[in-house]
């Protein structure tokens, strides 16, 4: 018997056993995997090269998780990237953007909106920084019963609207305006070039099986911008040896703390007594008990295969059948002869180490989304390419590279009856060829590579829909509402029974803030003597 049995050895079981541990609890993890870190891993995927597998860049893992855990003692190491972001447009155009040539750079394009960049940089901080804010907070939970159990939950809503009282009208409106509207129509309110509304609109569709005009969509773009880097609000970076190095130092944060962590042990069901979660059975019949059980997995995993649905209340299983799940996200990882030479800008250069975005208009985001809801995948597609190596030698052999290509929009599950493992291959020629248009010989460089589709990323991470997410945030998916009204404090329907994967509040992202958020309200449960 142990006191809090985990399942599943992401990033966010990780972080949470860590904390248990370190409260004195004895605590067990159970990956179905051979190697913990769930989609946040570091692997050899062609002789020689090495690359993050799934998730593939550094910005929202909190601080304070970074310090409490003492990841930068247990090996991690982020470096920043050089430039932010760099957009090739056409054959001579193009955009740069990070440091101090952001203003100048799109002052090529547009002098007003070089001048509206500060302003739009600042409203929108004050918005992170509630974001921030929010992001440790359990949310305020809506329960049914008596004033007994309503009173905390009152006081908690009571609290989180007196920090949101001191924004002014301003930032009220803008606050209002990001969680509703569209991205699209959020930046054309700001600006009227092209290229600078492709940067920023990117970030409200990576990861999310929509148009950059989808409502909502505004509240994706602002949670890509919470995070930060060594300090640097808004930053993106590297984890040196990619991001299976924040995972295993999270590992090795756990370890020191006395979590047993067993690979190669994954649960085939829950044991349930009189109505309380006290076990797991895993596919190779093993059986642990546990005062808790914690699920670090994919909320319809949880619900629909682990437990008999007859045992969960009927609107609440029937609320967990609808959970959304599907990013329309295609990932390859691709080793290099060399690296690639951009028609627009052939010369290597800092460019190389930012995101390289190729989609140069929100017309064109809108587009590749209608497309692949009609075909099952974009023919002009959304691609993302990082070329770690850049940053950090020792994922390639000597003058040779790795890039990550994060691709947009296919269909979660394609339609008419087809099957990803009969189109992959032909949809990973087309990201190859969509990068080779804008750097001829791209393709020729590309010695090996490593394709997950979204049903690959379903099978391998149990990413349901390959949702980077584990749950589409939109707003009936978020906050008190995240996966279901009801739980959103991280608490199940079953007793004994919590939560701690990105199917919580604040969502997806390698930011380790369920687990930790999840972690505090089972030691108050603890002391309480609730358990």
């Amino acid at each position: 018997m142990t006191d809090v049995l985990i399942v599943g050895g992401g990033h966010n079981g990780l972080v949470c056993a860590a904390y248990l541990a370190k409260a004195g609890l004895k605590v067990t993890v159970l990956e179905r995997r051979g190697v913990v870190g769930g989609a946040a891993v570091t692997e050899e995927f062609h002789p020689g090269f090495r690359n993050s597998v799934a998730s593939y860049t550094v910005s929202l893992l909190n601080p304070k998780v970074i310090a409490d855990l003492e990841l930068h003692a247990h090996g991690l190491r982020v470096v920043e990237r050089k430039l932010s972001n760099f957009l090739p447009i056409d054959d001579r155009r193009y955009l740069l953007t990070g440091g101090d040539r952001t203003q100048a750079e799109v002052a090529k394009f547009s002098a007003r909106d070089a001048e509206r960049l500060d302003a739009y940089a600042h409203r929108l901080d004050v918005i992170a920084d509630v974001v921030r804010d929010l992001v440790l907070r359990t949310p305020p939970n809506v329960v049914d019963g008596g004033w007994r159990r309503a009173l905390p939950e009152l006081l908690g809503a009571a609290s989180l609207g007196t920090s949101l009282s001191k924004l002014d009208m301003v930032a009220r409106r803008d606050l209002l305006a990001l969680f509703s509207q569209s991205a699209g129509d959020y930046l054309d309110g700001w600006f009227e070039s092209d290229p600078i509304k492709a940067v920023f609109g990117f970030d409200g569709v990576v990861g999310n099986y929509a148009s950059p005009y989808t409502p909502g969509s505004a509240y994706v773009l602002l949670h890509h911008l919470f995070g930060e880097v060594n300090g640097t609000k808004g930053a993106w970076g590297h984890a040196i040896g990619g991001m299976g190095a924040i995972t295993q130092a999270m590992a090795k944060s756990a370890r020191a703390c006395g979590v047993d962590i067993r690979t190669d042990a994954g649960v085939a069901e829950l044991i349930v007594e009189q109505g309380r979660v006290v076990g797991a059975v895993t596919a190779g019949g093993e059986a642990f008990r546990a005062r808790v059980m914690v699920s670090n997995i994919h909320p319809r995993l949880l619900y629909e295969q682990l437990l008999d649905p007859a045992l969960l209340p009927p609107d609440f299983a029937e609320r967990i059948a609808r959970y959304r799940s599907g990013s329309g996200t295609f990932r390859m990882n691709v080793a290099l002869s060399e690296l690639p030479r951009f028609t627009c800008l052939p010369e290597s250069g800092d460019h190389l180490t930012a995101g390289i975005i190729i989609a140069p208009s929100l017309a064109y985001m809108d587009r590749a989304f209608i497309d692949a809801r009609l075909n099952g995948w974009s023919t002009n597609p959304i691609v993302e390419m990082l070329i770690p190596s850049t940053l950090d030698d020792s994922l390639a052999p000597p003058g040779q590279h790795v890039a990550s290509l994060f691709c947009q929009h296919v269909q979660p599950q394609l339609s008419g009856g087809r099957s990803w493992d009969d189109h992959r291959d032909e949809v990973a020629d087309l990201m190859i060829a969509t990068v080779d248009a804008r750097a001829p010989g791209f393709a020729a460089s590309v010695l090996g590579r490593q394709i997950n589709s979204p049903l690959d990323l379903e099978r391998t991470f149990g990413l349901v829909g390959g949702d980077i997410f584990h749950g589409q945030l939109s707003l009936d998916q978020m906050f008190s509402a995240r996966p279901v009204l009801g739980h959103g404090n991280y608490r199940g329907p079953l007793a004994g029974l919590y939560m701690c994967g990105s199917g919580t509040h604040p969502g997806g992202g390698v930011t380790g803030a369920p687990g930790h958020n999840a972690a505090r309200e089972i030691i108050r449960d603890f002391r309480a003597r609730r358990v």
